[in-house]
């Protein structure tokens, strides 16, 4: 009789790991369906499965209890032996570095698993320890075996989290019958906006509001970067500065503030004053106990910003301020100020999106439906329509007098450095009022100013995040 050819011997390989991962994946769902990341995994040596595993870091409070651990140990109990030679492991998830080692040193002989692992897979996605020479130990690596089911179901249990996780969240904090939340569409990813929300709804100014903010990296990092946004933005403004900062080793908080974004929306105009929002912020950094600051403003993000440092100095190490103003009512407000108020009131429900890709066209279009998301209709605007009205004009204006006292402190008191970027296009704070704006700040040097940019600097973020980086690191 004729010999197997090697069409038909690789044919009936192929099918046989598609039998053995499918086992693979059948554990998976256990570990799903008991509330762990879904992994499984079974341990083969002449076509007979020798131990298996899933998932049960969670329900073992065991950091090393995964599928491939869990199988490995199975397969050396039948065996006696803890050396795995002539075995292979079918695993529905490319290995961490911890598990990656744990098979090399069993001696196995092949591993093949289902879908890639882009964040932690140790077998080619972050590095490859089966393609490391200097180990004396080497592995076959086979990857993408059903991986659309592996791929699948690891998915599925991530969008059930989320919504879980959005659902605990609403219990959490309950919606004021005065306001609205931000629809759920803000919920998905977002572009170039990876970052896992945060919320707080117990602080004394918010009476049950819900707030929401971005705090990435370390606690005791040596820079805190307090991203205050303008109107009408919110922390998706500052999406293209985090990340440089964090792979500096930095702490961002970027909150948004209420109105705004992810956090609720008081559905009355009356409800935003300059007063409650500047108070929210104050709660906000006091209960985030935020030490080394970097104060990051533009826009209404200044308006109020730059009335906090001096209530805690201390709390305080550099000002990084992008087009904007101490409106302390004394002054008069630009004539492009008060332009762009006069338009807002004829124009309440503009797109937020299109406003921003008119000061930088090279928005993508995903990008400008992420600026509009947080505004779908007029319950959601409210926010939009009171803060062009609420910059102080007047001596006797809410928030007017707490500006004069923010501009001696600028004046006099600030002991920190500052680094000014100017947007020198833009019509409504440009280049006039921030020459007058720094002439406030003590210390202040020569601004960096960018001739083509206009009023959304943040949006230019990659190159400004690098110099602050070096600037504020001395």
């Amino acid at each position: 009789m004729a010999s197997d050819s090697p069409k038909d011997t690789t044919a009936a390989a192929q099918s046989q790991d598609l039998a053995f991962m499918q086992e693979a994946l059948a554990l998976a769902r256990e570990a799903a369906q008991a509330g762990e990341v879904p992994v499984g995994a079974v341990l083969v040596k002449d076509g007979q499965v020798i131990g298996r595993g899933r998932n049960q870091p969670i329900a073992t409070h065991d950091p090393t209890a995964h599928a491939e651990v869990q199988a490995l140990r199975a397969g050396a109990a039948a065996l006696g032996n803890y050396r795995l030679e002539g075995c292979t492991l079918y695993v529905t998830l490319e290995p961490c570095a911890m598990c990656s080692g744990a098979l090399l040193n069993a001696r196995l002989d092949r591993v093949v698993f289902g879908a890639r692992e882009a964040r932690t897979g140790a077998a080619g996605s972050v590095l490859d320890l089966f393609a490391e020479p200097r180990l004396n130990h080497h592995t076959r690596l086979e990857g993408g075996v059903a991986e659309a089911d592996c791929a699948a179901l690891m998915q599925a249990f991530f969008r059930q989290r989320r919504a879980d996780q959005r659902e605990r969240a609403r219990a959490a904090h309950p919606l004021r019958d005065d306001a609205v939340r931000p629809p759920e569409s803000l919920a998905a990813p977002l572009p170039d906006y990876p970052w896992a929300p945060h919320y707080v709804s117990d602080l004394p100014a918010l009476a049950g509001l819900r707030l929401h903010y971005l705090d990435e990296g370390p606690r005791e990092a040596p820079i805190t970067w307090l991203c205050l946004h303008g109107n009408p933005a919110w922390s998706y403004l500052y999406r293209k500065l985090l990340p440089t900062w964090l792979e500096a080793g930095h702490r961002v908080v970027a909150p948004d503030l209420p109105g705004f974004g992810r956090s609720d929306k008081p559905k009355k105009a009356a409800a935003h004053t300059f007063g409650w929002h500047r108070q929210v912020l104050l709660e906000l950094i006091e209960r985030l106990d935020l030490q080394r600051v970097v104060l990051v403003v533009q826009d209404w993000g200044g308006i109020l910003g730059l009335t906090l440092p001096m209530v805690a100095p201390a709390r305080y190490h550099g000002l990084l301020v992008m087009n904007t103003l101490l409106a302390t009512g004394d002054v008069p407000l630009s004539k492009g100020f008060l332009a762009w108020r006069d338009w807002c009131q004829k124009q309440p429900q503009y797109d937020v999106g299109r406003l921003l890709a008119r000061g930088r066209p090279q928005m993508t279009a995903d990008e400008c439906a992420a600026y509009q998301a947080p505004f779908p209709d007029r319950g959601h605007r409210a926010a939009l329509q009171a803060f062009p009205q609420r910059v102080p004009e007047a001596p006797d204006a809410d928030g007017a007098a707490v500006s004069r006292e923010a501009r001696e402190f600028w004046r006099h008191h600030w002991q920190g450095r500052s680094l000014m970027v100017v947007g020198q296009a833009d019509p409504v704070l440009g280049w006039p009022v921030m020459q007058a704006l720094r002439a406030q700040i003590r210390g202040c040097p020569e601004p960096w100013v960018l001739p083509e940019v206009g009023h959304f600097v943040p949006e230019h973020g990659e190159p400004i995040a690098r110099r602050a980086v070096e600037y504020f690191r001395d």
